[in-house]
């Protein structure tokens, strides 16, 4: 005859990682919905292949044929625009906490927001003035 231990109680439960297990799913469910979509698109939709489609758009200008030795001269005025507009949008992120927290922060995070917008304010009058905010 053998006999039998008693096994203690472990007792309740811990959490664990079973809390995570809806949001690691959640993520499966989303990586698989991903990868589905990229591999359905291209084998149900419509295959109509013309020149058209492989040539360079650029916000509606017809792109000038480029010379195949020596380059030649790329407009950057859209890309100078989109520089500047994440220039300004990083300021507003930067900006929104300070909103947020104000009260907090005090005099000295009233004068330290006001030189940031001072120096972004300098970098927004020289770009002014040299004219890159122009469309002509």
């Amino acid at each position: 005859m053998v006999p039998v231990l008693a096994q203690a109680d472990p007792g309740p439960a811990a959490p664990g990682l079973n809390v995570y297990l809806p949001l690691v799913l959640l993520f499966v469910l989303a990586a698989g919905f991903a990868v589905f979509s990229v591999l359905l698109g291209p084998l149900v939709g419509p295959k109509r292949y013309n020149r058209a489609k492989f040539e360079a758009y650029e916000c509606g200008i017809e792109p000038s044929p480029q010379p195949l030795v020596g380059g030649g001269r790329m407009p950057v005025a859209y890309y100078i625009t989109a520089m500047l507009f994440i220039l300004f949008d990083i300021e507003m992120v930067f900006l929104y906490p300070f909103a947020v927290n104000a009260n907090a922060l005090g005099v000295f995070g009233l004068v330290e927001i006001v030189l940031f917008i001072v120096t972004v304010g300098f970098a927004y009058a020289y770009v002014w003035r040299r004219g890159g905010l122009d469309w002509n």
